[in-house]
């Protein structure tokens, strides 16, 4: 049965925006009755949260069937706009995603730098109702994948399927000397990672045998203690971030997504990003609409040309930083700047930081940033951003959050994008 078969099946009523809201909250309109209502313009639906879970059974299929609307709502192809949370305090967590959520994000995602990556979206998915959440990124090989398989179902229950995994690789030196982890082929290995993950989930929901028998990793054992109950969900989104052809080409053939590095130009996007993803899509036969390719560039705004100047200062650092870096150096040749990456990275071998930061001109750091104040960063963000991504990034570090107004926010996503909606499934096996 198709999502929009089990959905005509249910009760229907139509309702005010406003009662689903409180419907959302608790409010008293029926088990089991589908709520259809208007939301940013367009349709939005979901079940009545106080069905029992052991008694429905929800489609196995992503997220809710298209219904198109706009604003990047799930089924629009609007774009979609995300921040992040902050993850020193836990304390401080619920307030700035309730704010987050009234301002118009569509996504909250945490880092993994100095803190866990998953426990700030705990205090999240129990303070918001729509927003998305996720990890952007989480490190894989440092976990194991029934760990990470455990975290992300819990916080996609929690948040009733509002969770996104977002897993990547590291360097060798922080697999290695960070982490004592062992370090393989990056690519095969989290190719083995991502269908391990899903077998997991598969078996956790379905009830089946967990066999799984890889190269890296190996799962047989899964006795009725070990199983959480099932979350009739769609299975987790996971997106991989990838820098290099070998890993855009790997996010297009099995994940759900791409989540792109900031040290990327829009050239570089259209010159060797999208042509890899593509050719992973084309192998594993999905569509460009069911793929969300999220990042690739800095957003620096303010509401003023003060503002924005202390914002370019920090981006410019981060230019420094990731141009001394050899792996990032193809964005650099896109442009002919080979010499600055090798210049950068003497100067970072003697530790001159500040001298580093003071060779990139005005001219390089927007290569990397859409640079604007509040009044004309959405027009900046659409001709930096526009028709190659689907979801930017308001902010990459809680070192400079976004202070990006609801009405920016708005502009922001009208801009349209390719990708409608994931297209999980749990008989995937890939």
């Amino acid at each position: 049965m198709t999502g929009i078969d089990w959905l005509m099946k249910l009760p229907t009523i139509w309702i005010s925006e406003a009662t689903s809201r409180a419907a959302s909250q608790g409010g008293d309109v029926g088990d089991g009755t589908v709520i259809i209502s208007q939301c940013d313009g367009g349709l939005c639906g979901y079940v009545n949260r106080r069905v029992h879970r052991d008694t429905i059974s929800l489609p196995l299929v992503s997220r809710w069937p298209t219904i198109r609307g706009k604003g990047g709502a799930r089924g629009s192809r609007s774009m979609r706009i995300v921040t992040t949370l902050p993850q020193e305090d836990l304390r401080q967590v619920a307030n700035a995603a309730r704010k987050a959520e009234v301002d118009g994000f569509t996504g909250l995602v945490t880092l993994e730098n100095r803190n866990d990556p998953f426990l700030a979206h705990a205090v999240a998915s129990i303070a918001t109702d729509r927003i998305e959440l996720g990890t952007a990124v989480a490190i894989a090989f440092a976990r194991s994948p029934m760990v990470v398989a455990n975290a992300a179902w819990d916080l996609h229950v929690a948040s009733r399927g509002r969770f996104v995994l977002g897993l990547g690789p590291q360097i060798r030196a922080h697999n290695e000397r960070r982490f004592s982890v062992p370090w393989s082929a990056p690519v095969p290995r989290l190719r083995e990672y991502t269908s391990a993950l899903r077998a997991i989930w598969r078996a956790w929901e379905t009830g089946g045998k967990l066999n799984y028998e890889g190269e890296y990793y190996r799962f047989t054992l899964m006795t009725p203690n070990f199983v959480p109950a099932s979350m009739h969900l769609p299975m987790v989104p996971i997106t991989l971030a990838a820098v290099g052809p070998y890993s855009l080409r790997l996010a297009g053939e099995v994940a759900d997504g791409a989540r792109l590095h900031a040290f990327c130009t829009r050239k570089y996007l259209e010159t060797a990003v999208l042509p890899r993803i593509g050719e992973g899509l084309t192998k594993s036969g999905r569509a460009r609409e069911n793929f969300e390719i999220t990042g690739g560039g800095f957003i620096v705004t303010g509401k003023d040309a003060e503002a924005v100047e202390k914002a370019v200062e920090w981006v410019r650092m981060r230019v420094a930083f990731y141009g001394s870096t050899p792996a990032y150096w193809p964005v650099l040749a896109a442009h002919g700047l080979e010499d600055l990456g090798r210049e950068l990275n003497a100067l970072s071998r003697l530790g001159k930081w500040d001298e580093m930061t003071k060779r990139i001109p005005d001219d390089v750091v927007r290569l990397f940033a859409a640079v604007g104040t509040h009044n004309d960063i959405a027009a900046q963000i659409e001709a930096r951003f526009g028709g190659l991504v689907d979801t930017v990034y308001a902010s990459i570090s809680s070192a400079m959050p976004s202070d990006m107004p609801g009405r920016v926010v708005a502009e922001v996503r009208r801009i349209p994008v390719a990708f409608t909606g994931y297209a999980t499934s749990f008989a995937r096996t890939t």
